[in-house]
């Protein structure tokens, strides 16, 4: 199965191609030029430094959301014209679990999180019983003391990656203590290569779709539209 993975949904683009199991390429930056920037020429310097042929691909695999509004359209945009142009499937992966799909075959409990502004992030918690990852909560936007509320239930060990922690680190410590562990630099940032693997599983199981039907998931409105809804509410 030939694949070509993107992900914008955080400060981080990448994108990838896949077959079989096997990495062909991947493109991943993390500068300060916007997904709009970045994205398209990323994706072009990967297929013209391969031998892949962008009609030979099966698939899209897309990091769904939640995260960026803005890189979640580029992302989504891109996906579905390629899907639409070359009449090929979406795997629409949750951003959350590729990020935790990373840490594959850890024993403890994955916490991904990816700053959500106004003191939430988009998290979940995972673990790895073998080869299979187990969702223990789904991916969902919550308040950074919930979440840390949440974990110390658990009473063992956390690894914790995503753009969210060097926000949340000093908050991660002090409530965690020594049960916090910080995943290295080379895994705690989206990875295009992360989220293709685990579109693998997903499209095995039958999960994917038309690029038609594709939409990304943000779990909570832009702050264009919260702003919009406040101006409104404050003039009744």
């Amino acid at each position: 199965m030939k694949l070509l993975v993107l992900d914008s949904s955080g400060l981080v683009a990448s994108v990838a191609l896949i077959e079989d199991d096997q990495l062909i390429a991947e493109y991943t930056t993390g500068n300060k030029l916007t997904h709009s920037q970045t994205l398209l020429p990323m994706l072009d310097e990967v297929i013209k430094r391969t031998s892949f042929e962008i009609e030979d691909i099966d698939a899209v695999a897309v990091a769904k959301g939640p995260g960026s509004f803005t890189g979640l359209r580029i992302g989504a945009a891109t996906a579905k014209g390629l899907g639409l142009a070359l009449d090929k499937p979406i795997i629409p992966v949750p951003t959350v679990d590729g990020l935790a799909y990373q840490l594959f075959g850890t024993s403890m409990i994955i916490c991904p999180m990816m700053d959500a502004r106004r003191k939430q992030v988009y998290t979940g918690f995972y673990r790895f019983e073998g080869s299979e990852m187990k969702v223990l909560k789904e991916q969902c936007a919550q308040s950074v003391e919930d979440t840390l509320i949440q974990l110390r239930e658990y009473n063992e060990p956390i690894v914790f990656l995503g753009d969210g922690v060097p926000v949340y680190k000093e908050k991660i410590l002090e409530k965690m203590g020594d049960l916090a562990i910080f995943a290295p630099a080379h895994a705690n940032r989206q990875r295009a290569a992360a989220v293709g693997t685990l579109a693998q599983v997903y499209f095995a199981q039958g999960i994917y779709e038309s690029a038609d039907e594709f939409v990304p998931e943000y779990l909570r409105k832009s702050q264009a539209e919260r702003e919009r809804e406040e101006r409104l509410h404050g003039q009744k």
